[in-house]
């Protein structure tokens, strides 16, 4: 393979820093000259996912990072820092996952890091109420146009588990409505037509499911506004909550009519519902209050993670505060977790929001996403590719279909084959991707306009092999 003159002048130009081995590691048959044959090898990754096999489900913590959706072997990480990534084989990747959202800032910043540091020479868990909590949770409310009270919990699914309890229970009633493709964790309730990990297996639903856990959620499509009143029409007086993804990130990226959105505000209205973002993803992402804040409707409940922990385990939920005195030991509905608001994921998250609260943050995001999404997408027609892409914030997406993509089921219609064929090929020369075609991708601060231009240097190289 021969890198085309723009990637041949951007490498000349930069020092090739995207192309290059970690400095700690001396020599690697992984990179060879950028002139010639670039391509990285990925023996130590493959002899310890193989061992990984052997010990957990799939070799993996979680099954996305499988790569069962785009073919091959994990890479299996050594170490981050800022937009980048090296793996065990010393190979250097600029890194458009970043760990699933939540390094906006940048991997392991370093202010982030201290505070965490101090925060751990007092303890890594108190099981007892911390002053990090109320800080963490007075920039919640601060930012978060719903949220009056938050809860945290330890991760997203969990959020979306309290969240869906405390619908019912302000509620009195058992109904949900969520959207095909949407994803909220891995609760039973919610693993109906769920996107993500799911559709990324090929699995529509999880076996070990109840029919009795899933009787009723009740699915409609995104963006499809018929879809969500017939099902009101149908279940008068029966639907505790409509749950969404703002802009969804669990059927690759899939951003929301505005008028869809508004409908769904008029219709919990009008039917005595509770209207639910899960801005798990979106979350100080898309804007600082997020996707409410950037599309401009506020629903009743916000679910949340990923970006408010900083790197660490961490989800929370909020909203009204009449909703949140509901939840015990305020109210009778009961939710609970040992390390819940952990002193070190509060300070990691208060860290990560203080650099977030910066004027033009969010608007520097967005034109660095647009930049990436506008130059593939350009690439990918000058060498004759079916393509589609937007972006929101630091949230992004692209899929091989011609578009607009508006839903899972358009979604579906990607070319599953050349994008697996075009993950694996950016992937040897120094991009990373998510292993999904039903993954969005992460925008960072610490992205420069150098990368990016780097990354449409690869994909027009790669795209006039595909």
């Amino acid at each position: 393979m021969k890198f085309t003159t723009t990637a041949l002048l951007l490498a000349a130009i930069s020092g090739a820093s995207a192309f290059t081995a970690s400095p700690s590691v001396k020599s690697s048959s992984a990179l060879r000259s950028t002139t010639t044959e670039a391509l990285y090898t990925f023996e130590k990754s493959k002899e310890i996912f193989a061992e990984a096999k052997g010990l957990m489900p799939g070799g993996v913590s979680s099954p996305v990072r499988a790569f069962k959706s785009v073919g091959g072997s994990p890479v299996v990480f050594d170490r981050v820092k800022g937009a980048y990534a090296w793996d065990v084989d010393g190979n250097k990747y600029i890194d458009y996952v970043g760990t699933w959202g939540p390094a906006i800032i940048g991997h392991a910043d370093d202010d982030v890091l201290d505070a965490v540091k101090a925060t751990m020479d007092k303890g890594t868990s108190f099981g007892a109420p911390c002053a990090l909590e109320n800080e963490l949770a007075k920039a919640v409310i601060a930012a978060v146009p719903s949220v009056e009270m938050v809860r945290f919990t330890n991760s997203g699914t969990e959020a979306c588990m309290g969240m869906v309890r405390l619908c019912r229970a302000h509620t009195g009633r058992e109904k949900i409505i969520k959207f095909e493709g949407c994803y909220h964790g891995h609760a039973d309730s919610f693993l109906v037509q769920a996107g993500s990990g799911v559709a990324t297996l090929g699995l529509p639903d999880s076996p070990g499911v109840p029919k009795s856990a899933t009787q009723a959620t009740l699915c409609a499509e995104y963006n499809n506004i018929e879809s969500v009143k017939a099902i009101f029409e149908e279940n008068k007086d029966e639907i505790a909550a409509v749950i969404l993804e703002p802009v969804v990130g669990n059927s690759g990226f899939i951003k929301p009519d505005v008028e869809f959105l508004q409908a769904m505000r008029e219709f919990c209205d009008d039917n005595g519902a509770l209207l639910v973002f899960d801005e798990v993803m979106t979350g100080f992402r898309v804007a600082y209050g997020g996707a409410q804040e950037y599309f401009g409707v506020t629903p009743d409940i916000t679910t949340m993670g990923k970006v408010i922990g900083g790197g660490l385990p961490v989800g929370a939920y909020g909203g009204r505060k009449d909703i949140m005195e509901l939840v015990a030991p305020a109210g009778p509905m009961y939710q609970a977790g040992t390390l819940s608001g952990n002193p070190l994921a509060m300070t990691a998250g208060i860290e990560t929001m203080k650099k977030l609260n910066h004027p033009g943050v969010h608007e520097e995001l967005e034109r660095k996403s647009k930049k990436l999404v506008d130059g593939i997408v350009a690439a990918a027609v000058k060498h004759g590719h079916a393509i589609s892409g937007d972006q929101a914030g630091g949230m992004f997406g692209w899929y091989f279909v011609e578009g607009p993509v508006k839903n899972f089921a358009q979604a579906a219609k990607t070319d599953a084959d050349k994008f697996g064929k075009w993950h694996n090929m950016m992937l040897e020369r120094g991009v990373y991707l998510a292993p999904s075609l039903y993954e969005a991708g992460f925008m960072s601060m610490a992205h420069t306009d150098e990368d990016i231009e780097k990354t449409i240097a690869i994909a027009d190289d790669v795209l006039s092999q595909l």
